[in-house]
């Protein structure tokens, strides 16, 4: 059954459909023609926060742009982070202070950037040792705090120093004899997914073309350009796009990409980063926490309903693609955080389970991932193209202006980047559409919380929700088997944030796929009925797209029955099959 026309009706109200900022699939035909007919200044290739953020820089700058990415936006590494905007106290100790610095001044410039999905985060640092370990972290973090320029416009506060009895008080869950106190210090807080989708949509915005499901299969230098052949996941059809400079900022992909050109110049070593996610109802904590393990960190970060419970940093040998957490991951990360805990957790209190890889950039003297440090690199690997690959979320911006500097050498008249001063899509009176919070409640008939949420998922565009609302109330109420998802936002995620599949939805447009008991399994049917009708599809493509979401939920609870990455090779090309999602 396709959706009936009263739920089509908000659309048709006066949201706007093909407006700047918008990815709206019913462009998508029109996007197709004039890329193939057209010399574009900078193709980028790679939908994650990089490349949103290099197609963003360049289109700012006033050259015609487009981006390109073979999966949803943020479907790799972009989505699978802690969702933190920090400076790594743990580099400190590798003496990257130039990382940490660069970091830190990014956390506070995208709080200005995306104040609505920019939160500031309040730490916990247990000690164990009482003179030594307070004296020395309490330095690292006074370093810290000197490196960010604490006592700016931001709101971080300076790092506090907490007796055994005050860290109880901040979080009670915590063992009395697992530490002797504890340092207390500011960092960030953001969701890695719609920070992208926000980029993507931004660059629209500046000129930008947009397309996810298209994938570069080949790239071959011309005299003065560069001849990318793509394939339409979507209908199968194959297609060129020529550009003057090409952008590769494809993360774990990037040596494939590179090797399409002949050669792999950087070398690209993935580290596989474990999460679980938590009822906040099961672990209540306020404050976020983090502490060493033999090989990595590990956080306790509450955000929305739930906490996560991350991370791990172990090589990936397997290659790009999907990627799957083991049982194993998820006993370490239980013990790790059974260190802390007076009330254990065991397996059957995690709700959801995520896994990503890290795009190192490869260096042969260093033979653990933890060890490997967290600075980018941008290398033309052939005339006009250049590859971006290492970094970190809290730096995309700064990796994005590097990478359009390095690429648009030798263009004409091409002005300075700008998106140090460029709101993203959300931004613009986002204070004022905050203030009115409960007055927007008020009138929809919804609790101040889910309009709260609302505001920090989409910043000042949120009343656009409401708006539907108007015409039909029922578009207001979650949609069945997840509570943190209105109906009215799927059928914005398909008209706006270029969402075509259930997964894209469920786990990255929103988190209600991992914020459930049941992956989100429930809701599937109900999303993919409102995605059919939003997009024109057929009730046997929802049925489709259901038993898709279902099957994928599948084999990732399939594979926490494995203990090591080797045993997840046939659950990987089972889901390499399904991977498109978007038939």
């Amino acid at each position: 059954m396709m959706i009936s026309e009263r739920e089509r009706e908000p659309f048709a109200a006066g949201l706007p459909f093909g407006a700047g900022d918008s990815l709206d699939p019913l462009r998508r035909d029109c996007d197709l023609t004039e890329l193939t007919g057209d010399l574009l200044d900078v193709l980028v290739v790679g939908g994650g926060a990089t490349g949103a953020g290099a197609a963003l820089d360049a289109a700012s700058r006033g050259l015609t742009t487009a981006l390109l990415e073979g999966g949803d936006l943020a479907s790799g590494t972009s989505s699978n982070s802690s969702r933190l905007l920090h400076g790594g106290v743990r580099y400190l100790e590798q003496m990257e202070f130039g990382l940490v610095r660069e970091a830190l001044h990014e956390r506070g410039l995208l709080q200005d950037l995306a104040p609505h999905l920019v939160q500031r985060m309040s730490f916990l640092y247990p000690l164990t040792h009482r003179v030594w370990e307070r004296g020395y972290v309490g330095a690292g973090l006074t370093l810290y705090d000197a490196l960010a320029g604490i006592g700016d416009r931001h709101g971080f506060r300076r790092h506090r120093h907490l007796t055994h009895r005050a860290l109880l008080r901040e979080a009670p869950q915590l063992r009395r004899d697992a530490a002797v106190g504890a340092l207390a210090y500011d960092d960030g807080h953001v969701d890695d997914a719609r920070l992208v989708t926000a980029l993507a949509r931004t660059a629209a915005r500046e000129g930008a073309t947009v397309l996810t499901r298209v994938r570069v299969s080949a790239l071959a230098s011309r005299s003065g350009h560069t001849v990318a052949t793509c394939e339409d996941l979507l209908t199968g059809t194959e297609f060129t796009v020529r550009a003057r400079r090409v952008v590769l900022a494809t993360g774990p992909w990037s040596g494939l990409t590179q090797q399409m050109l002949g050669d792999q110049q950087v070398g690209v070593r993935a580290s596989k980063g474990v999460h679980l996610v938590v009822s906040r109802e099961r672990l209540r904590l306020d404050s976020a926490l983090i502490a060493r393990t033999p090989h990595s960190v590990l956080f306790l970060i509450p955000t929305g309903d739930v906490v996560l419970v991350g991370t791990t940093d172990t090589p990936w040998e397997i290659g790009p693609g999907p990627v799957l957490p083991t049982g194993a991951d998820v006993r370490y990360l239980l013990d790790q955080a059974n260190q802390w805990l007076s009330d254990p957790l065991t397996k059957d209190d995690v709700l959801g389970v995520y896994a990503g890889l890290r795009p190192l950039v490869d260096q042969p003297d260093r033979n653990s991932t933890t060890a490997i440090s967290r600075e980018h690199v941008v290398k033309e690997v052939a005339p006009g193209v250049v590859v971006v690959v290492g970094g970190k979320l809290t730096t995309y911006r700064i990796m994005a202006k590097d990478a359009v500097d390095a690429v648009v050498r030798g263009l004409p008249k091409v002005r300075p980047s700008v998106t140090e001063h460029l709101g993203l899509v959300g931004s613009n009176g986002y204070a004022q559409a905050w203030a009115r919070r409960d007055s927007a409640a008020v009138a929809a008939g919804l609790p101040v919380t889910v309009v709260e949420r609302l505001a920090r998922r989409y910043g000042a565009d949120y009343p656009a929700l409401l708006v539907m609302g108007r015409r039909d109330p029922e578009l207001l109420e979650p949609v069945p088997g997840t509570p943190s998802l209105l109906a009215a936002e799927v059928l914005y995620a398909a008209r706006h944030e270029a969402a075509m599949t259930v997964d894209d939805v469920l786990r990255r447009r929103s988190r209600a796929g991992l914020e459930t008991a049941d992956g989100g399994v429930s809701a599937a049917p109900h999303v993919a009925r409102l995605l059919a009708g939003a997009l024109g599809r057929t009730a046997s493509w929802a049925a489709e797209q259901a038993g898709n979401y279902t099957h994928a939920a599948e084999v990732t609870h399939s594979a926490l029955d494995t203990s090591a990455d080797a045993e997840l090779v046939p659950l990987l090309a089972d889901l390499a099959g399904r991977w498109s999602g978007a038939a």
